[in-house]
C-alpha cells in the first residue's frame, strides 16, 4: 500500500463570524466555532433547533461575495427574521451554548449595522452557486481526486464499508456484524480527515431498544481541496447542505471535490469526498437515521494514535459489555411463540408483533434470511414499529451499492469479538476459569 498521502488540517480560530461588510473582528468568531460548540455539546433529545436558524441566515448572507453597503437594508432583514427564528425556538434552547451565542451574536450585528428590531423580515433567499459549480472543475488539483491521484502503476485502491441502522445494529469495516445498546453519543469514524458521531436515543421512554437520533460529520480542511465543513442530522431534520447553508467543500479550488446531493427530500442524502474517496449515505426511515460509508482502507487507518481508537466503532465495533446477542433473544421469542399457540391466547397491543408475524413481515423485503433479516425480525418485536423494517431493507441496499466485494453482502454469522481497545470488565477470563479447574483437580489427587 502506498504511503498516505500528506494531510493538512486547518484549526478552527477564535473569534466571531459576523455576515456582511463591517462586521468586526470580534464579530467573526460566532457562526465558526459554533458547529464545535455542537459537536462538544451534543444534545441527546435534540429538541433545540438553532442550527436550522443558523443554516437559513448563512443562506441568506452568504454567497460568492459579502453583501454590499447598499445592500444594508436587505441585511438587516435577513437579520431580524434570524433573531424571529431564535425567538420560536427559545423554550427548547435554553440550556444550549450554541443558542445563548447566536443570540449575543445577533444583538451585536444589529448595532454594528445600525439595524431596527423592528422592520419587516422575509424569508432567506438562496443562496446561489456560481456557474458551473454543479460540475467538478476539470482544473481541479490532482490531489483532490483520490482515485486519479494514483498513478497507473500504482494498485487500486480496496475500498471498505460501515454501516449503522435500527436498533442499532453495526457493520463494521471488517465485515463484523454486532448488535449493540450504545446509547448516548458515540463517535462512528475518528480519522485524520473526518469524524462521525451519532446520538442513539430509547425509541420508547424506559425502553431499552434505541435508535440513532442525530448524526454529526465533520470534514476536516485539507490542502487545496476543501475547507473544514461540518454537516448535522436529526429527527425529522435531513438537511442537504452543510450547517454553513453551503454543499461543497468552500472556496477553496478543489472545493467540489466534497459535495452533497439530495436523492430523496427529507429521507435520503448522499455525500461525496472524492478527494479521500469516500462515499457516504444517511437517511431518515421513519424518526431515526441510517449511516452507511464507502472509505478506502488507506483513510480508515489514517490515524495518528491507534490504541486511542478504542471507541472507533466502525473499526473497533461496539465495547463487549455495549453488545447484545440477539440471535439468542429471537430463539426464545421463537420458543415463546411456540408455546404460546398450545396454551390459551393473549391479547396483544395492535402494533406488537408476535415472531412469526415479524418473520412474514421482514420476508417482504428481505427475502433471504442473512443477519438484516434477523436484525429486521429483532427491531419489530422489540419496538412494534414496521419502519424498522425498512431501515434494514435499505441498509442492505446501500450494502449492495457501497461494499467493494459483492460476494460478502449477505452476512450469516452474527460477531462477538473482544477485540484490544474495546475490552469491558464483564465476567471471569477464561483462563482463570481454566486455572481453577486445574487446582481443584490436583486437591482431588
Amino acid at each position: 500500500m502506498r504511503p498516505p498521502r500528506e494531510r493538512i488540517v486547518v484549526k478552527a480560530r477564535a473569534g466571531w463570524m459576523g455576515m456582511g461588510r463591517g462586521a468586526g473582528s470580534t464579530a467573526l468568531g460566532l457562526f465558526q466555532i459554533l458547529p464545535v460548540f455542537l459537536c462538544i455539546f451534543p444534545s441527546v433529545t435534540s429538541p433545540c433547533k438553532i442550527l436550522k436558524c443558523n443554516s437559513e441566515f448563512w443562506a441568506a448572507t452568504t454567497g460568492s461575495h459579502h453583501l454590499a453597503a447598499e445592500e444594508a437594508p436587505e441585511f438587516c432583514t435577513a437579520l431580524r427574521a434570524y433573531a424571529h427564528c431564535t425567538r420560536r425556538t427559545a423554550r427548547t434552547c435554553r440550556g444550549d451554548l450554541a443558542y445563548h451565542s447566536a443570540v449575543h451574536g445577533i444583538d451585536d450585528l444589529m448595532v454594528q449595522h445600525n439595524c431596527s428590531k423592528d422592520g419587516p423580515t422575509s424569508q432567506p433567499r438562496l443562496r446561489t452557486l456560481p456557474p458551473g459549480d454543479s460540475q467538478e472543475r476539470s482544473d481541479s488539483p490532482e490531489i483532490c481526486h483520490y482515485e486519479k491521484s494514483f498513478h497507473k502503476h500504482s494498485a487500486a485502491p480496496n475500498y471498505t464499508h460501515c454501516g449503522l441502522f435500527g436498533d442499532p445494529h453495526l457493520r463494521t469495516f471488517t465485515d463484523t456484524f454486532q448488535t449493540c445498546k450504545v446509547q448516548g453519543a458515540w463517535p462512528l469514524i475518528d480519522n485524520n480527515y473526518l469524524n462521525v458521531q451519532v446520538t442513539n436515543t430509547p425509541v420508547l421512554p424506559g425502553s431499552s431498544a434505541t435508535a440513532t437520533s442525530k448524526l454529526t460529520i465533520i470534514f476536516k480542511s485539507f490542502q487545496e481541496c476543501v475547507d473544514q465543513k461540518v454537516y448535522q442530522a436529526e429527527m425529522d431534520e435531513l438537511p442537504a447542505a452543510f450547517v454553513d447553508g453551503s454543499k461543497n467543500g468552500g472556496d477553496k479550488h478543489g472545493a467540489n471535490s466534497l459535495k452533497i446531493t439530495e436523492k430523496v427530500s427529507g429521507q435520503h442524502i448522499e455525500i461525496q469526498a472524492k478527494y479521500i474517496g469516500t462515499t457516504i449515505v444517511v437517511r431518515q426511515v421513519g424518526r431515526y437515521l441510517t449511516f452507511a460509508v464507502r472509505m478506502p482502507e488507506e483513510v480508515v487507518n489514517a490515524v495518528e494514535d491507534r490504541d486511542s481508537q478504542g471507541l472507533y466503532l466502525c473499526l473497533r465495533g461496539c465495547p463487549l459489555n455495549q453488545q447484545i446477542d440477539f440471535q439468542a433473544i429471537r430463539s426464545a421469542q421463537a420458543t415463546e411463540g411456540r408455546a404460546r399457540r398450545k396454551g390459551p391466547s393473549l391479547p396483544a397491543p395492535p402494533e406488537a408483533f408476535t415472531y412469526e408475524t415479524a418473520t412474514a413481515k421482514c420476508r417482504e423485503k428481505l427475502p433471504v434470511e442473512d443477519l438484516y433479516f434477523q436484525s429486521c425480525v429483532f427491531d419489530l418485536l422489540t419496538t412494534g414499529d414496521v419502519n424498522f423494517m425498512l431501515a434494514a431493507y435499505y441498509a442492505f441496499e446501500d450494502v449492495k451499492m457501497l461494499h467493494s466485494n459483492k460476494d460478502k453482502l449477505h452476512l450469516y454469522e452474527r460477531t462477538r469479538v473482544l477485540t484490544p481497545g474495546n475490552t469491558a470488565p464483564t465476567g471471569t477470563h477464561p483462563t482463570l476459569w481454566v486455572a481453577l479447574l486445574c487446582l481443584c483437580w490436583l486437591c482431588l489427587l
